[in-house]
């Protein structure tokens, strides 16, 4: 089994269970962190990923818009809950911001957060800039666990 993030790495939102994910930018470079590769990684891009060593999922998610496929979301983020656990799992989009920004309020949502507050958690606790469009606001706000 992998160890998780440690608290206070770049990018890694400690959720209030405790639980941690990185979230990252894919155009900002290479993905250790301090030396440490992800276990499970979730692409949030308009098109296929190139594969990387790790397991992974890829959710289309056009750039400014929303998930393709919000079930499918929905299922992929379940898994990012359970495995954020216990092991290294990074969420990223090409900035690290939006479409980063917005799974990631949506796993707060998952790890018990209202959603009229899973924004404002993820900013305070990520990135100031995360969630980018008002239609991923009302998208997390919209949210159901």
């Amino acid at each position: 089994m992998t160890s998780v993030w440690p608290q206070g790495a770049d990018g890694v939102l400690v959720l209030p269970s405790g639980r941690s994910v990185r979230g990252r930018g894919l155009r900002h470079g290479e993905p250790g962190a301090g030396g440490a590769l992800p276990a499970f990684g979730v692409y949030l891009l308009g098109k296929a990923p190139p594969e990387p060593v790790w397991e992974y999922r890829w959710v289309r998610w056009p750039d400014f818009r929303l998930p393709a496929d919000r079930a499918g979301f929905a299922a992929v983020l379940r898994e990012v809950w359970e495995r954020c656990a216990a092991e290294r799992v990074e969420v990223a989009c090409g900035g690290g911001y939006g479409r980063t920004g917005t799974a990631l309020a949506c796993l707060a949502v998952l790890d018990g957060v209202p959603p009229s507050a899973a924004v404002t958690y993820v900013r305070r606790h990520y990135a100031a800039r995360a969630v980018e469009t008002p239609w991923q606001r009302r998208f997390v706000a919209r949210f159901a666990a």
